[in-house]
C-alpha cells in the first residue's frame, strides 16, 4: 500500500503529461516558457486573486513573499512552531525573528488568542523587535482561522502571509486558500494535493505592487530587462517543464479534491480509538495529509508498529516542534513553552491519504486501529 499513490494518477493522465512535456521540448523555452504564464493565469483564476507568481519551491515562495515586504533584521514575524521547518526558516534567512505562537488543540493551526498575547507582548516591549507580520500555516490542508487573525493584524498594522503549502484547493468561508492574506505561498512538491514531478511553488496576491516586486525578485531583482537589476533578488524561477506537468494535473484537480473529501469522510466515520481531525464549520480541508492523535506516545508507537506489520505506511508530521529544534536554540525556548504543540507532536501520526485510496484498503487500516485500543 502506498502512503501517497502518484502512479495511479499518472496512469490517468500520462498521455497529456507526455504531450505537454513534448511541447516544451519542441519550443525549447525551458526557463520562463509560455506554460509558466498559462499556469499562473489558471491558478490565479482558481484562487480568486489578481496575481499568481510562480517560483522554484514552496520555500522560495515564502522567502520571496517576505522579501516583497522588505522583512529583515529587527522584524518580528509571528508563526507556529508546529509546522515544517521552512516556515520559520524563511524568516530567519532574511535576518528577521520568528516569534512562535501555540496552536489550537482541535485544528493544529495557530490559536488566535495566543497570537494576540504574543503580538501585544512584543509590541509592549522596548527591545529590538518590531512586529511586522503574521505567518499562519494551513496545516494538513486546513486553513487557519483567518477572521480573528485578521483582527489582530488590523489592530497592530501587520501583514498576513498565508503559508498555504499544504492547502491548495482548501476553503475558508467561501474563499480559496491562497486568497486568505495579503499574500500567500504554496508548494508543488510531489506529495502536495497539486504536486509537480519535482520542486515548484507559487505566490498569490491581489496587490499589484507586491506582484511586481515578486516578479522582479524571482529573477535576481530584474528591472526593465535582465541586466537592469533594481533590487536584490534570488534565482527563484520555476522550470517550464514543471509548469507543463502541473497544467496536466490541474485538469483533474477538482475531481481529485472531491475524492479526497470522500476518503476523509470514510476515515471519520470508521475510526475509533484515535482523535480524528476537526474541520470547523465554513472550512474545507485539502487533506494533505490525514493526521490523527493517539492516546499518548506509546499508543502511537504501538499503532504504527501494527500498521507496519500489515504493510501499511504511516508518517509523523512533526515529531520535534520548531522551538525545540537545534537551529532555534538561540530563541531561548524550552520544553513546556508551547504545551499544546508539544502534546500534539507526541501523539500525532498520519495515515495513507490520496484520491485513489480504495475503500477496502481503508477498511484494513481502520480495523487495525480500532482493534488496537490504548492500554488503561
Amino acid at each position: 500500500m502506498d502512503f501517497i499513490d502518484l502512479k495511479a494518477q499518472q496512469q490517468r493522465i500520462r498521455p497529456r503529461i507526455e504531450a505537454n512535456i513534448q511541447a516544451v521540448l519542441d519550443h525549447g523555452q525551458y526557463v520562463m516558457g509560455p506554460e509558466i504564464f498559462e499556469l499562473e493565469r489558471r491558478l490565479a483564476e482558481y484562487c480568486g486573486v489578481r496575481h499568481a507568481v510562480s517560483c522554484a519551491s514552496g520555500t522560495d515562495a515564502l522567502i520571496l513573499s517576505l522579501m516583497a515586504y522588505g522583512v529583515g533584521p529587527g522584524d518580528a514575524v509571528f508563526t507556529t512552531p508546529f509546522t515544517f521547518v521552512a516556515t520559520a526558516e524563511a524568516v530567519r534567512l532574511l535576518g528577521a525573528t520568528p516569534v512562535f505562537v501555540d496552536i489550537d488543540p482541535a485544528t493544529f493551526n495557530m490559536a488566535p488568542e495566543a497570537l494576540e498575547t504574543a503580538v501585544s507582548a512584543v509590541a509592549a516591549c522596548s527591545g529590538d523587535l518590531t512586529p511586522r507580520g503574521i505567518l499562519p500555516v494551513d496545516l494538513f490542508g486546513l486553513p487557519a482561522d483567518y477572521a480573528p487573525i485578521q483582527a489582530v493584524a488590523r489592530k497592530y498594522g501587520l501583514f498576513i502571509l498565508e503559508d498555504a503549502a499544504q492547502s491548495f484547493g482548501a476553503e475558508y468561508h467561501g474563499r480559496k486558500a491562497g486568497a486568505l492574506g495579503e499574500i500567500a505561498a504554496t508548494s508543488f512538491f510531489p506529495a502536495k494535493p497539486l504536486g509537480a514531478y519535482g520542486d515548484g511553488g507559487m505566490c498569490f496576491t491581489d496587490d499589484d505592487g507586491l506582484a511586481e516586486a515578486l516578479r522582479s525578485l524571482r529573477i535576481h531583482g530584474m528591472g526593465a530587462d535582465k541586466y537592469d537589476n533594481v533590487r536584490i533578488g534570488i534565482n527563484g524561477r520555476m522550470d517550464t517543464i514543471q509548469a507543463a506537468i502541473l497544467l496536466a494535473k490541474f485538469e483533474i484537480f477538482p475531481e481529485e479534491l472531491e475524492r479526497r473529501q470522500k476518503v476523509a469522510a470514510r476515515y471519520a466515520r470508521g475510526l475509533t480509538g484515535v482523535t480524528v481531525p476537526t474541520v470547523p464549520e465554513g472550512s474545507l480541508s485539502a487533506w494533505a495529509p490525514y493526521s490523527v492523535l493517539a492516546a499518548d506516545s506509546n499508543h502511537r508507537t504501538m499503532l504504527q508498529a501494527r500498521l507496519k506489520e500489515a504493510g501499511i505506511p504511516t508518517a509523523v508530521y512533526y515529531p520535534i516542534p520548531l522551538h525545540l529544534q537545534t537551529a532555534y536554540k538561540s530563541h531561548d525556548c524550552a520544553p513546556g513553552d508551547f504545551p499544546v504543540t508539544e502534546d500534539a507532536a507526541a501523539r500525532i501520526f498520519s495515515l495513507p491519504m490520496h484520491p485513489y485510496l480504495p475503500p477496502e484498503d481503508q477498511e484494513r487500516i481502520m480495523q487495525i486501529i480500532v482493534g488496537s485500543p490504548a492500554k488503561e
